[in-house]
């Protein structure tokens, strides 16, 4: 279909100019020509009429609509806006603003370091990346604030956040008590190792240690952190990286009682913490606790197991019964599931065991530290030590707890078994947040840096606490990916400024809702 001008001449060869609606058909094999329709003569149309039913006709064409509304329309940009909302009003919601905004009035530092911090949290709980990644990625989230920072707002951030370490966690701790639980009854203490990239220069702080990251060739640091029974973190401690669990426990212990106004707390910890030292320096603390015992390196640990106290059925994969000995308590844990797990484990070291001293193979045995400690090895040959298998198969499924504590045996037991939380939130903190490696070469930076992801858990964990109380049906990740989904575009309809918001649907929505933000207006003006 088409429009075309048809020409008639008048009798004194004057010419008439008609203009037609056409349509080619094919017809027996050729091509013709239909007159459609005829609008009239050219010269009549054009004061107007032919716009005006141009004009009616293109509102029936979704393409012509959409460019004659373009005409006047153009995008500036689009930047992610949802994470930046919800996350602001979380950091309030803990007084992370408040808190820093006083000790920067004090120290008398520009509010575009305070920005800066929240802005590499931000970082940390979307899209972590480097100091020098942040200030770019932050040109890509919506919040005006971010416009102003440079680099150097950055690593001035990192220092202040090393400086002030155990005043933010001291003030975070007393403005919410009741995040923290009413009453700081249990605490619980793990460590973790994270290792450093790159040329770091030589100071105490980084050693070669034993590396949870498996990665014994590069230089380190420990951390160590204090959670509350709810699962958050109360406060972390750096040390140098070939620290023993037992001394970073001892000194993070001690920090507690001295820095947290507590009257009552119960310290939960790992087997890595137990020791002679350790119990010493809980009872000087008047400090009540629930540590893990290592079994095979506790002389009367047979004694406790072989004990014939019953068990008592706490969960569906959990027995335990109370043992007393030599004046101290014992909670000896049993889960049957991990009982035959280790059975099986121990039976296939066993028959492998049989098959390599037979072809001769003991030097392999002496290598392999699984091997190593069921043989017996002398100038003629190589045995197995049946007495050492038997004796393991009595700890099949077991571990035994000591405390000091009046709490009944099933809650000293669940207590313990609650120190999952800390070692997910290790996890997070390597993998979701990006702990590892640190590419900061020197120790304040590197302290710094570890402050930064602090705050980072803490928000994280937080978020999901809320999100559970509002019995979100997404997960964590998920509510991120669609919060990133949500942007802001600045558009320009003629000489005004609008800001426009994209939908928020799903677990975006449960995001603000969990945060108690409203959702801004689709549209605002600039």
């Amino acid at each position: 279909m088409f429009a075309r001008i048809k020409t008639a001449y008048n009798r004194d060869g004057s010419e008439r100019r008609y203009l037609q609606i056409c349509e080619s058909r094919r017809e027996e094999g050729k091509v013709r020509q239909k007159v459609l329709c005829n609008l009239g003569r050219v010269e009549d149309l054009q004061n107007g009429k032919l716009d005006d039913l141009i004009r009616s006709l293109a509102k029936f064409s979704d393409k012509l609509a959409v460019v004659d509304a373009a005409e006047d329309l153009f995008a500036d940009w689009s930047k992610e806006y949802g994470p930046s909302l919800v996350f602001r009003r979380l950091w309030e919601n803990l007084g992370l603003h408040e808190i820093l905004a006083q000790l920067f009035c004090e120290r008398e530092l520009s509010v575009d370091v305070q920005e800066a911090i929240f802005c590499m949290v931000l970082n940390r709980l979307t899209e972590p990346t480097s100091k020098l990644g942040v200030s770019d990625w932050k040109d890509s989230v919506h919040r005006p604030e971010f416009e102003s920072l440079k680099l150097h707002h950055f690593y001035r951030a990192i220092d202040f956040l090393d400086e002030n370490k155990e005043m933010i966690e001291e003030k975070l701790f007393y403005h919410h008590t009741d995040l923290f639980t009413r009453q700081l009854d249990l605490v619980f203490f793990d460590t973790t190792s994270t290792y450093v990239e790159g040329d770091a220069g030589a100071f105490d702080l980084l050693e070669y240690g034993h590396s949870k990251d498996h990665r014994p060739d590069r230089l380190q640091v420990m951390i160590g952190m204090l959670m509350s029974r709810d699962g958050i973190p109360i406060a972390h401690h750096v040390f140098p990286g070939n620290t023993p669990d037992t001394d970073a426990f001892i000194e993070a212990v001690s920090d507690l009682k001295k820095r947290f106004n507590i009257q009552r707390v119960i310290v939960v910890g790992d087997r890595g913490m137990m020791g002679k030292r350790t119990l010493e320096l809980l009872e000087k603390l008047n400090l009540q606790y629930i540590l893990g015992v290592r079994m095979r390196n506790v002389k009367v640990g047979p004694e406790i197991v072989a004990s014939p106290e019953p068990y008592t059925l706490v969960k569906d994969n959990l027995k335990v019964k109370e043992v007393t000995l030599g004046g101290d308590r014992y909670i000896v844990c049993l889960n049957e599931e991990e009982a035959k797990r280790d059975q099986a484990v121990r039976e296939k070291i066993e028959i492998k065991l049989r098959s390599k001293l037979e072809h001769g193979n003991i030097k392999d045995l002496i290598g392999n530290s699984e091997y190593k400690k069921y043989i017996n090895v002398t100038q003629d040959a190589a045995t197995i030590n049946k007495e050492k298998l038997k004796q393991a198969a009595l700890f099949d499924g077991l571990y035994i707890l000591q405390t000091n504590t009046q709490l009944p045996t099933e809650e000293v037991a669940t207590a313990y078994r609650d120190l999952w939380q800390i070692e997910r939130a290790f996890r997070n903190l390597k993998s979701t947040l990006d702990l590892r490696p640190v590419y900061h070469w020197t120790e304040r930076r590197i302290c710094g840096h570890i402050m930064l992801c602090f705050l980072a858990l803490v928000m994280q964990i937080k978020f999901q606490k809320l999100l559970m109380n509002c019995e979100s049906e997404y997960g964590y990740t998920e509510v991120i990916r669609a919060l990133r989904k949500v942007h802001a575009v600045k558009i320009k309809v003629k000489d005004q400024e609008h800001l426009v918001r994209t939908e928020v649907h799903g677990a975006a929505a449960i995001a603000f809702k969990a945060v108690g933000a409203r959702i801004p207006e689709r549209v605002q003006k600039v």
